[in-house]
């Protein structure tokens, strides 16, 4: 696994108030379904956990998605970004990030787990 993903799944897990740490790893629950995930301290992916962009990558620079896009400003800030499982992570590839931001089904579905991931929001701790 490549490090700067390593570092953005590490990132995710710290500034997720719903995460854990538990016996040398993290256990929080999926964005979109809630199973519960598991992460590695070192930032590997135990079981089917993997990097949710919230805001779809795709969808930065794109005009229906500027507000937002605006909640979050990079497609890697820490807000943006959040565990998913596998699974959930391919749907909403499949579904909402395919459609894009001009599709109000799909953004309705974004801006919902948006919501979801920031209140689910705690500050990163001092580097």
């Amino acid at each position: 696994m490549r490090p700067r993903l390593r570092r953005l799944l590490l990132l995710a897990v710290a500034t997720d108030a719903a995460a854990t740490p538990v016996d040398g790893a993290w256990t929080t629950r999926c964005l979109h379904c809630r199973s519960r995930l598991l992460l590695a301290s070192t930032g590997e992916p135990l079981g089917h956990a993997t990097l949710e962009h919230v805001v779809p990558q795709a969808w930065f620079g794109r005009a229906a998605a500027a507000p937002l896009v605006a909640r979050v400003g990079t497609a890697d800030d820490a807000r943006n970004l959040a565990l998913a499982c596998r699974r959930c992570n391919h749907d909403k590839g499949k579904g909402p990030d395919e459609r894009g931001p001009a599709d109000a089904r799909a953004f309705a579905v974004v801006a919902a787990l948006l919501d979801r991931r920031l209140a689910r929001w705690r500050e990163p701790p001092a580097a």
